[in-house]
């Protein structure tokens, strides 16, 4: 029973003063609302009679839109009238086209879309939660509502990351043309391999001719080289509790996972192999690089749900899994913290097994928060320990990273805006060193 039926007899309360015997009015007034409403009940569509389907995105970029339609089909005989509440977790950021009050109509045998446009608020998978149809006879004194009918269709949009390093990889890729540029005309050097002969051309390396070709052809032939291709490159994410401290606007794992996505993509380009290793108490996701046409797409899609988890990072666990995927020597890119409590335990033991067989790059990203205490005036003595925590801190810092340049080991400290671009400049440096 709705709101009508009691508007209704409450407006037939208002005539009780005329009617000689009161309580055989409200008696009387009260059958002809009850049976007003059994048979406006009754005139409702069944919800057994109610299917839901769903069609539209399947993705979306975090910070993106998308539509969802969900469409009802109304197989009775009977003309449904109904208010529909589709239900999302909140951070899907939901807003349906049809307000969940109105009532919406749908003729039987016909069917009904109803979209909804998704704008999340956080990467990973947002699935919709449940649907509710309530169904209304003609005059909307009662209502027919069923739990599990319809039943509610299983989707699940999954929130990629940002990725919004991409506005570097125009510029990276011509570095890397030139880099290529530069080791096919200056001959032959490390990392490079025999690419064609050509004609000797005045200011070439007299190194570079080869001599038994140049007897046959009865000229002066230089050998041409190019960069080596189908270098193995590993990029490894610490996904433990440092990952979710939250640098600026955004968790840790998400500035990592922006460095990652735009060295995988320099990196394809350049025709080197990528895999992708996501681990802290265990691994979380393994992405090899074979396809590579399509390897940033499922890297993507791998990457999408990982969240940080409030473990302690087994750098032991990291190290083994480098060692047993990777037998030939590989550039290994582990995106973790600067911590000394984490690095310290957990990876400085193990590095002089990992450094001894890959080159080790370690990235991170620091607090900006910690150099502002530290230019700050202290006006207070509170501000005046934050800042001697703060300097405590980035000397920490400092000692970690002389310790893993001690093992060989490149160390990137940098803000997280500046963290993709200084991840991609080494590897192309290495690159034009010929050393990956």
């Amino acid at each position: 029973m709705t709101w009508r039926a009691a508007a209704l007899l409450a407006a037939g309360a208002a005539t009780l003063p005329l009617w000689p015997a009161p309580f055989v009015g409200v008696a009387l007034m009260t059958m002809v609302v009850l049976a007003l409403t059994a048979v406006d009940w009754a005139l409702a569509a069944p919800p057994a009679g109610i299917a839901a389907d769903r069609d539209g995105d399947r993705r979306v970029r975090l910070g993106g839109t998308a539509t969802v339609t969900l469409r009802l089909t109304n197989a009775s005989a009977r003309t449904l009238r109904a208010r529909v509440r589709d239900e999302w977790v909140p951070s899907a950021g939901a807003r349906p086209d049809v307000p969940p009050g109105r009532v919406v109509r749908v003729d039987p045998g016909a069917g009904l879309d109803l979209p909804t446009r998704l704008t999340p608020a956080r990467r990973g998978d947002r699935p919709a939660v449940a649907l509710t149809v309530r169904s209304y006879g003609p005059l909307r004194l009662a209502f027919r509502q069923r739990a599990g009918r319809p039943a509610t269709p299983a989707w699940t949009l999954r929130v990629l990351p940002r990725f919004d390093s991409r506005r570097h990889l125009p510029e990276k890729l011509a570095r890397l043309r030139v880099i290529d540029g530069t080791q096919v005309t200056r001959g032959r050097g490390e990392g490079t391999e025999f690419d064609s002969l050509r004609e000797y051309v005045v200011g070439d390396d007299v190194r570079s001719i080869d001599w038994r070709a140049s007897a046959r052809r009865s000229d002066v032939l230089v050998r041409t080289w190019r960069p080596e291709r189908d270098r193995q490159l590993v990029c490894v994410l610490d996904t433990g509790r440092t990952s979710a401290a939250r640098i600026g606007d955004e968790p840790r794992l998400d500035t990592f996972l922006d460095a990652a996505l735009l060295l995988t993509a320099l990196a394809a380009r350049a025709g080197d192999r990528v895999d992708l290793i996501a681990a802290d108490a265990v691994v979380r996701a393994v992405v090899t690089g074979a396809g590579r046409p399509a390897l940033l797409t499922r890297l993507v899609d791998a990457v999408a749900p990982l969240q940080p988890a409030l473990v302690e990072t087994d750098f032991a666990l990291i190290a083994g899994e480098v060692l047993r995927r990777k037998r030939q020597r590989s550039l290994v890119v582990l995106f973790t913290a600067l911590e000394a409590g984490a690095l310290g335990e957990g990876l400085l033991p193990v590095l002089p097994r990992l450094a001894a067989r890959h080159r080790v790059i370690v990235a991170a990203t620091h607090d900006p928060v910690l150099t502002a205490l530290t230019a700050a005036a202290p006006g207070r003595p509170a501000d005046a320990y934050a800042a001697a925590a703060a300097w405590r801190a980035l000397a920490e810092r400092d000692r970690l990273r002389a310790a893993l340049t001690r093992y060989g080991v490149t160390v990137l400290d940098a803000p997280a805006d500046r963290l993709a671009p200084e991840v991609a400049d080494a590897y192309l440096r290495l690159k034009s060193l010929g050393r990956l």
